[in-house]
């Protein structure tokens, strides 16, 4: 039977996540009163105004729109996100900032199209993978266009650069492509191509390499490329069982980069320990969970392969930027969903959540 909400536990998780967000970038957030070039009452309004309120919004207009226009919109919203996407790069709409391309200038504040490129690009490989589950043993109805629909935003992201999200998308799509049924062939034609595709980037894009260097040895440039792992894990290290107590970090005061952004895990395992950590971990890890459930319980395969889609891409993102944070990978820049400063990604997620809430209200009776 279908209820208000699409799904009650989904909702109630999303909302806790979002709140509990909130108050965890606010308090990190206070770390930018010592460096005079931010302003903290102006980014916890964008966070709030445009990331939790126009979110919300989002949310509940995806949740009520009929299912079906997904399905017909799928390849616009693709082909939109794109563009949208592409904007980065006109001179004079494109914002640029340590040493990327990644925003388009709004004036009052900036927005990250890359955010609903995600969005797009689950969209369509659903609408397009649906019909075909039974022809990807085909390579040329399977790996071939698989590879072109993911290979357009790749080459958009990789030119910003954006490796991480980048990364991101070809993990997704790739949960999606074999939940859709794909063989396990195409598993080693998808790692070859991105190991030959990392080796390339890595030979023309010297901070990829200089990233991996410090993951193997975050010692060796402790001054400069190592920094900001080794102040994390001292962050991280200080929290103990209990933390300093909420809103009473040190490394958040000029020792930590992004305190706000990608480091916010960090800062929140410092000043409330192993157990509030574990537990935002756990309540994200419950979101997602619950999202593939739904994924699960999908009437059709296109409202399946969306909630797998979303429920997949907040996972992968929360277990690359935690793993970035406590050195078992090398640093991404990905943010923490839900978190992380930035009212773009905010916004964009509860619009993953309210799509994956519409599915939820078409499922199997």
């Amino acid at each position: 039977m279908r209820n208000a909400s699409g799904d009650r536990v989904f909702f109630f998780l999303v909302l806790a996540t979002a709140l509990a967000g909130l108050a965890i970038f606010s308090s990190a957030a206070l770390g930018l009163l010592a460096r005079e070039s931010s302003s903290v009452s102006r980014d916890i309004f964008v966070q709030a105004g445009l990331g939790l309120g126009l979110g919300f919004a989002a949310l509940f207009l995806a949740r009520a729109v009929p299912l079906a226009w997904f399905k017909t919109a799928a390849p616009y919203v693709y082909l939109g996100t794109l563009a949208l996407t592409a904007l980065v790069f006109v001179p004079g709409t494109g914002f640029h900032s340590g040493g990327a391309t990644r925003w388009i200038n709004l004036g009052f504040t900036t927005l990250q199209p890359a955010e609903f490129l995600k969005i797009g690009i689950v969209l369509v490989l659903a609408w397009w993978l649906a019909p075909r589950a039974r022809e990807l043993r085909n390579i040329k109805k399977g790996i071939l266009p698989f590879s072109a629909f993911l290979a357009v935003p790749a080459a958009l992201l990789l030119a910003q650069p954006n490796t991480s999200t980048t990364l991101l998308i070809l993990a997704t799509g790739a949960v999606m492509y074999f939940a859709a049924g794909a063989p396990l062939r195409d598993f080693g034609i998808l790692i070859l191509g991105v190991v030959v595709a990392l080796a390339l980037v890595a030979a023309v894009r010297p901070y990829v390499l200089e990233r991996i260097k410090t993951f193997i040895d975050p010692t060796e440039n402790s001054l400069g490329s190592g920094y900001q792992i080794q102040q994390s894990m001292i962050a991280i290290g200080s929290g103990g069982l209990l933390g300093r107590g909420f809103g009473q970090s040190v490394e958040k005061f000029n020792y930590l980069p992004e305190p706000d952004g990608d480091s916010v895990f960090a800062v929140f395992a410092e000043e409330t320990g192993f157990i509030g950590a574990t537990l935002l971990l756990l309540l994200l890890t419950a979101l997602a969970a619950r999202g593939i459930v739904i994924a699960s319980g999908s009437r059709d395969l296109f409202g399946g392969l969306v909630a797998l889609g979303f429920s997949s891409l907040i996972m992968l993102q929360v277990f690359i930027n935690v793993s970035a944070m406590l050195g078992i990978i090398p640093l991404t820049g990905l943010p923490l969903p839900f978190v992380s400063h930035g009212g773009t990604a905010l916004m964009a997620a509860l619009l993953m959540c309210g799509i994956v809430l519409n599915v939820a209200r078409h499922k199997k009776t």
